[in-house]
């Protein structure tokens, strides 16, 4: 029997009307952590939840049936968004197999743990932050010997009390972290493929949820190793598309420049999409990226009010992104630019400044991705309106970065099933553990927003093969649109 099963729970499942939207994303932090496991001399078990053959994923059935005869050690990794499924979902493991331990991993806790361990025994142990160095010790303190005070990262209970350990160091040589497991997937199933280019990001805004779960401490992989990975993952499954989903990718034009010119010299037959900065791209950085195959830049602008951007420390200004936007979409066949919206201090002032600025932007030929604010935890928007603000839950509209695939999506309007109505009441009862699912202020804050945004086009019903996600997902780019200006005349 293998020492532990890691079993991914981070699915993009989203119900449009009667349809649904389906894609599978190779699980890089799991197939990371099973190459540090292995390597370590412990065999991993190791299982893709996103490819279960199912009408219906969320049913406990199903979960149970796919994790069927599992390892001691239970790991379970999710995003914010599936931390309440994840959370009934070890329930229901811990019922059916009581002997097995149950970890929780992944960045769905982050700032929760002590929280999760209180009012959810049937999880033990929560894995915190990078798991090549903390995952191998925790296995040997499970099976006797480490004593698991000495195992670093990690929270759990013991008798009667919840520890968190420290931290350990960061990992600065990134390099230094052999590839993800790739053995364990069959890689031509997947239509995402993402990869990781750093980790962490210096930047302090208000509202990320990214940057504190890495400290705000960022480090790079060099170009060669980053063009290492995409070669072998060309040669070994015919990836010809690759999203870099790390939101730092742009660290400085010596790395980006670099890069193109590493990239380059392979002669690979590849195409990819990356997150840029306002503040960090110029013009011949995006010349150089375009030539070397970038068809998809993504600029996080948040808002077209410099007030708005002050509060929330985004470090530009409305001004810089009106100058690199522009010439971005001359360059690229796809320029995407998230905005934030229905955060607490925004006027509909400054929501108006946002608006004008999200028209303008489409009528040069850039996507928006407009986001409703998710208050997740580890923020310190979150923190500073939580003690200031009472938290609102609205069964009809969520923050797009929480949809979970239980929902039926409208447009900008959601229902909720009544099948899985044990999931949702588990969101109402503990706001503090899922702030993300709430707002602020829906009547005159939220709601006069949201319908300013669909008179003006910004939240249309999709269609189940049309829909846009958020960040935390890239549809695969059809060749019809890579053509975005030329295609309106």
């Amino acid at each position: 029997m293998a020492d532990i099963t890691l079993l991914n729970l981070n699915m993009l499942f989203m119900r449009y009307g009667e349809g649904v939207e389906r894609e599978l994303h190779v699980p890089l932090g799991p197939l990371y952590l099973t190459r540090a496991l292995e390597a370590a001399g412990f065999e991993v078990d190791f299982r893709d939840y996103q490819c279960v053959e199912a009408d219906d994923p969320f049913e406990m059935s199903v979960l149970l049936d796919f994790l069927r005869e599992p390892a001691p050690v239970v790991g379970l990794s999710c995003m914010a968004n599936l931390l309440p499924f994840t959370i009934l979902a070890a329930r229901a493991i811990r019922e059916a197999y009581p002997d097995r331990i149950v970890v929780l991993g992944g960045v769905g806790s982050k700032a929760v743990e002590e929280k999760i361990l209180t009012r959810f025994p049937w999880i033990e142990i929560i894995a915190r932050g990078e798991g090549e160095r903390s995952g191998p010790q925790l296995l040997a303190a499970l099976r006797g010997k480490v004593d698991i005070a000495e195992v670093p990262g990690i929270s759990y209970r013991c008798d009667g009390g919840v520890y968190h350990n420290p931290d350990p160091p960061r990992i600065k040589n990134l390099d230094s972290i052999p590839f993800p497991a790739f053995e364990k997937i069959d890689l031509r199933r997947y239509a995402g493929y993402g990869m990781m280019t750093s980790r962490g990001c210096p930047y302090p805004c208000t509202f990320c949820s990214v940057a504190p779960v890495w400290n705000l401490e960022s480090y790079s992989r060099s170009p060669k190793n980053i063009v290492d990975e995409m070669e072998f993952l060309h040669q070994a499954a015919g990836v010809d598309l690759f999203l870099f989903q790390d939101e730092f990718f742009v660290s400085g034009k010596r790395q980006i420049m670099n890069f193109c010119r590493e990239l380059a010299s392979r002669n690979l037959d590849v195409q990819w999409k990356a997150f840029g900065r306002i503040n960090l791209v110029d013009e011949e950085m995006m010349q150089a990226m375009a030539d070397v195959g970038c068809v998809e830049l993504r600029f996080g602008v948040e808002s077209g009010s410099d007030r708005v951007l002050k509060e929330i420390r985004k470090g530009f200004t409305a001004a810089q992104s009106l100058e690199i936007v522009p010439k971005a979409v001359q360059l690229f066949p796809r320029v995407d630019t998230f905005f934030v919206w229905g955060f607490p201090f925004e006027t509909m002032e400054d929501f108006h400044q946002s608006l004008f600025q999200m028209v303008s932007f489409r009528m040069m030929g850039a996507r928006i991705l407009p986001s409703l604010l998710s208050l997740l935890p580890q923020t310190e928007l979150y923190r500073q309106w939580s003690r200031r603000a009472r938290l609102e839950f609205c069964p009809y509209l969520f923050p797009e970065f929480v949809f979970t695939g239980h929902e039926i999506c409208r447009g900008g309007q959601i229902e909720l099933p009544e099948k899985h109505r044990d999931y949702f009441d588990l969101i109402i009862a503990n706001p503090d553990v899922f702030p993300g699912f709430f707002h602020i202020d829906l009547e005159h804050n939220v709601l006069p927003k949201l319908e300013l945004l669909r008179q003006f086009g910004f939240y249309p019903e999709p269609q189940p093969q049309q829909a846009e996600s958020c960040g935390a997902h890239s549809p695969r780019i059809e060749p019809q649109e890579l053509a975005t200006r030329a295609a309106r005349g």
